[in-house]
């Protein structure tokens, strides 16, 4: 792992190669490990480096410590807003535009903004300020990773609302794991350094669960160490066949969720493009499906989008002849299927979908993935 000076001077290096917007990301295993407060520090050692850096949303819990951090910075006001008889407080990503700082610290990545603000979320804001040429420094823990949605919802036990695509490290040009062990991460608990003594009870007993957290942690610890293993062979790929994944789904909500996600992380670890494929037959039209179907079937396509994929909607009754089309025109090296229902010694025999696709990939060095 970086220290924090390290970590600083090579971020302040890569500003001064280049004026395009740069993105910094912290990352924690959870809440109160110190993202905010080693963005703040960083805040302080770019203001002493004479960097024009701002302050445009941070969220300081009340924690003392990080308070304390903000004083001195240079601060962006939010926008207020009113939504349901509440006056709420929002980034306002025009301000930032407007005053148009060398770097910006915006905080709570993975958050959901207002209804009615310009973007859904505080991810796209960050975009934005990216595509104006504004550095981003930003935090975010590790189960909001949309393509570590399902483990995510299996360790914790939570459905995890808030998501940032994966999409967004391949953006990043830095990506620093803000580590604590698990016993120092629970001591800080204990104390009242993340969250006030009434709610300390309840989080021993979900969210900072021992064995939760230690998973947490392997999790996050493994996405930067990705991160930093793609950035090392990017140069190296470069020069070698890339892969092309296609993803293949049907209007089954669950199914073609798992299938989205698992291909997006396997192109995300060979910074590969992919493609998702739905294939509407005869029986899938629109006025023969049901709506909450055609409503899933549409939220899959947003969720492919924001992963990072091409989406391609193909009306054909004969779906291995429309899937095979697809991976001749698109160069296709590697098909991801979900597992057939039916038992997989059956499936091979008698699955003609899948007989079929074996068929005509077999010579043709293309690997075929059955996700479970």
């Amino acid at each position: 792992m970086k220290n924090n000076s390290s970590s600083s001077t090579h971020f302040l290096g890569l500003l001064q190669q280049s004026k395009r917007g740069r993105l910094k990301i912290y990352l924690g295993m959870s809440a109160g490990v110190g993202k905010t407060y080693r963005m703040l520090q960083e805040a302080h050692s770019l203001l002493q480096h004479h960097i024009d850096v701002q302050l445009a949303y941070v969220e300081t819990h009340n924690r003392s410590e990080t308070v304390a951090l903000t004083k001195g910075l240079p601060l962006i006001p939010r926008t207020k807003t009113f939504h349901k008889g509440k006056e709420l407080e929002e980034l306002d990503v025009q301000a930032v535009l407007i005053r148009h700082p060398e770097v910006v610290i915006v905080d709570e990545l993975a958050h959901h903004n207002i209804a009615g603000s310009k973007n859904e979320k505080r991810w796209q804001d960050v975009v934005d300020i990216l595509d104006a040429g504004i550095s981003v420094i930003t935090a975010v823990n590790i189960q909001h990773l949309e393509g570590l949605n399902a483990i995510m919802q299996q360790i914790t036990g939570i459905q995890i609302t808030e998501k940032i695509p994966d999409q967004l490290f391949k953006l990043a040009d830095e990506v620093v794991n803000i580590d604590l062990s698990v016993d120092e991460l629970i001591d800080r608990l204990k104390a009242g350094k993340i969250y006030e003594q009434d709610k300390i009870t309840q989080a021993l007993q979900h969210f900072f669960k021992k064995e939760t957290i230690i998973q947490l942690r392997e999790q996050a610890l493994s996405t930067v160490a990705n991160y930093l293993d793609q950035k090392i062979s990017d140069s190296k790929l470069s020069n070698l066949k890339h892969e092309q994944f296609l993803a293949c789904i049907s209007s089954n909500e669950k199914i073609a969720q798992m299938i989205i996600r698992k291909t997006s992380r396997l192109a995300s670890y060979y910074r590969s493009p992919w493609i998702v494929l739905y294939v509407q037959t005869e029986s899938e039209q629109p006025n023969k499906i049901r709506l909450d179907k055609q409503r899933h079937l549409i939220n899959n396509f947003k969720l492919a989008t924001q992963l990072g994929a091409e989406v391609i909607k193909i009306k054909n009754n004969d779906i291995s002849a429309a899937i095979l089309e697809t991976v001749r025109d698109k160069n296709i090296t590697t098909l991801c299927i979900g597992k057939p229902r039916s038992n997989w010694l059956n499936s091979l025999l008698g699955n003609q979908l899948l007989n079929k696709l074996l068929k005509n990939i077999a010579n043709r060095s293309i690997d075929l993935v059955i996700l479970s």
